[in-house]
């Protein structure tokens, strides 16, 4: 079977989901859960990426997800990566955490393309409703904690969750008397038919690999003959999807030059050893929390093989005083953020 075809272009919107292993569940518990929302503020922040709408369902998540840059490949392998590295750590085991490939659906977030935006918002809102987790009768669909439905009720929400879009899809004011009808359309919803999604929303669900009219589909056709008519180097546009990535990593690499008493010039560094302690503390950082991969770590910091900097990374947690460290320059970081 054909892999699906990732379009990635400036300003799109997708409905991305991800199911575990197997259906095995994924967020077993608050803490995993907690834990990915935090790997999803961080690629936000790294990616400049703009959450819509989000939930957390046992074995698989959804979010309406929009990339004002080229960017959404490289921003869920590290958010994916990142995540399935720490669950696979804390539970002392190995293997796949999510099944296959994350499913990304491009949504016209267009003005022309309200209609398409509203299925997927309430798609992903009224889901725990669907799954009886929450919603019906003598229940509230936001006693369901774990989607971003809190956040319209309260108009308290982290930087990288954005409101607004989707009322203006509902034609809601973009206020707090507008996030209070929406989460009142939704309640009533999940009441009503315990949130059903109708049979005109569920066809354009279930169309496969676009939502949006036919001039949607064109538009998204003519990206993808321009990928292939186009003589574009891999590097081009390689850099033009990294380039979020390579800009947050420079600049945490001069930040925390002055840290690790580390020169940030490149020349400077190559007359230092390739393993310099301080050269491994900033690459666990920048792969912790920049898009950039090992590659780009390699060169910019003068440090060999790429393959040497994975080893590295890998041994480097057994030295003595290691984890203090590392931790100390995330506080650091965190503290001015």
């Amino acid at each position: 079977m054909a892999r699906p075809l990732r379009f990635q272009y400036q300003g799109a919107c997708y409905h991305i989901m991800a199911r575990g292993d197997g259906g095995k569940k994924v967020f077993e518990n608050d803490e995993d859960r907690k834990i990915f929302i935090a790997r999803l503020g961080e690629v936000c922040g790294r990616c400049g990426w703009k959450v819509h709408a989000w939930v957390l369902m046992g074995n698989h998540f959804h979010l309406l997800l929009e990339t004002p840059e080229a960017n959404l490949v490289v921003g869920m392998k590290w958010l994916l990566g990142t995540f399935s590295q720490g669950w696979n750590r804390a539970r002392q085991r190995r293997g796949h955490v999510f099944q296959g490939r994350y499913k990304s659906v491009p949504v016209n977030g267009e003005d022309t393309g309200v209609y398409y935006f509203r299925i997927v918002a309430d798609y992903i809102h009224l889901n725990p409703a669907r799954a009886g987790l929450a919603g019906g009768t003598g229940r509230k669909l936001l006693e369901y904690k774990w989607s971003s439905l809190g956040a319209y009720a309260k108009g308290v929400a982290p930087n990288w969750l954005v409101m607004e879009r989707v009322l203006r899809a509902f034609e809601l004011a973009e206020d707090g008397r507008g996030r209070r009808a929406y989460v009142a359309w939704l309640e009533a919803r999940a009441a009503q038919d315990g949130g059903k999604i109708n049979d005109e929303a569920q066809a354009a669900l279930r169309r496969g690999w676009y939502l949006g009219e036919e001039s949607f589909k064109d538009k998204l056709l003519g990206i993808l003959g321009r990928a292939k008519g186009v003589d574009k180097p891999r590097k081009a546009r390689t850099e033009i999807a990294n380039a979020h990535g390579e800009i947050e990593a420079e600049r945490l690499i001069y930040l925390l030059g002055k840290q690790l008493e580390l020169p940030t010039d490149r020349r400077e560094l190559k007359r230092l050893r390739k393993s310099d302690g301080r050269k491994v503390l900033l690459a666990a950082v920048l792969r912790r929390r920049t898009a950039v991969g090992v590659n780009w770590i390699a060169e910019r910091l003068a440090m060999g093989h790429p393959g040497s900097v994975s080893r590295m990374l890998g041994t480097m947690p057994r030295e003595v005083g290691w984890e203090k460290k590392l931790m100390m320059l995330e506080e650091m970081l965190n503290s001015g953020d």
